[in-house]
This record gives structure tokens, C-alpha cells and sequence, in this order.
């Protein structure tokens, strides 16, 4: 961006057993968010991590699970 600002489009979200659902972090790439979700995910907890991009509108969609053992 020409503004100097940074832009962290990338959100990891998880999910708890009761179905609430927590955001994470923010991240400048996809590649970075879904490691932290992976290394989250590799800790054996039931909860569920995922990887979402906000759209131009400030509003997030789900475009990508990591699964959970």
C-alpha cells in the first residue's frame, strides 16, 4: 500500500468444543497464518484452527480448515 500502512489480510480462527469461535492472529500471507494454525493444530487439542482472508469489505470467509486429531 502507498499509505504506509500494513496490511495483515490472514486471520487464523479457532474453534472450542462448545462451538465459539476465537480469532488468533492476523498475518501478511497465507503461508504464514496456516503454519501457526499447523503448529496449533500439532499440539493434540480438540480444537479446531482455520485460515480466513478479510475481504475489502472488513468481513472475513473461510477458505481454508486445518484439521484437527
Amino acid at each position: 500500500m502507498n499509505d504506509g500502512t500494513i496490511t495483515l489480510p490472514w486471520l487464523v480462527i479457532r474453534q472450542d468444543d462448545n462451538g465459539n469461535r476465537y480469532r488468533v492472529g492476523r498475518y501478511a500471507t497465507r503461508a504464514e497464518a496456516q503454519k501457526i494454525a499447523d503448529s496449533l493444530d500439532d499440539r493434540g487439542h480438540k480444537q479446531l484452527y482455520w485460515v480466513e482472508r478479510i475481504g475489502q469489505n472488513g468481513h472475513s470467509g473461510q477458505h481454508g480448515t486445518s484439521a484437527v486429531n
